[in-house]
């Protein structure tokens, strides 16, 4: 019951009430992320989700635009704003999210979607990852985020579809919360994501 109806329900309700909370704090950023970048304060993108549906993610922009004289897009380490770079560190580029948990699109605690592209990449059993909406949070990340290798994150992302419970929530979630007032770099290197490459398993 936990899986199929409290969580769902659960999920919408911190979409609904998080952005009325939030909202102050949202506007703010909005503005601010207006004026330093220019323009659209917000990162579309498209991500897989439960049951490898495709879906698009919001977020608050990080990184900038900027293109080499090819008018191809910087690596990047060197797009990644000082903003940007205070943002992700306490995970406030996530809150947008919200509307997604709203829609249904993801969940408060589950696998991070990551990119379509993706897909093909994945091994059967990494693949099982996908058996959940994806999360705002995850197992993964209260494990070491970025500064696990991808085999490591899978491997505790398919650990959470087949585990997963109420109580296991819950601890995600407040250890989550602990997360973002730790100093430690969660984001890797720079703060910025290496690319999972793929790596096949039989």
């Amino acid at each position: 019951m936990y899986k199929t109806l409290i969580k769902p329900i659960f999920d919408r309700s911190v979409g609904l009430f998080g952005i009325i909370f939030l909202s102050p704090l949202i506007l703010f950023l909005i503005l601010v992320l207006g004026v330093h970048f220019k323009g659209n304060p917000f990162f579309l993108q498209e991500r897989i989700g439960k049951d490898n549906n495709v879906f698009t993610i919001v977020k608050f922009r990080t990184m900038n635009t900027r293109k080499d004289n090819l008018g191809i897009l910087l690596p990047d380490s060197k797009r990644l704003t000082s903003i940007g770079r205070f943002l992700r560190k306490f995970s406030l580029d996530e809150l947008p999210q919200l509307w997604n948990l709203l829609k249904g699109e993801m969940s408060l605690v589950g696998p991070r979607p990551l990119l379509v592209e993706y897909l093909p990449l994945y091994s059967s059993e990494q693949v099982k990852r996908h058996w959940v909406k994806p999360g705002i949070t995850g197992l993964a990340q209260v494990k070491g985020r970025n500064m696990i290798s991808w085999e490591e994150k899978f491997n505790y992302d398919v650990m959470y579809v087949n585990r997963q419970s109420l109580k296991l929530d819950l601890w995600i979630v407040i250890l989550s919360f602990i997360q973002i007032f730790n100093t430690k770099e969660i984001y890797g290197e720079g703060g910025i994501v290496k690319k999972f490459e793929g790596k096949r398993y039989k």
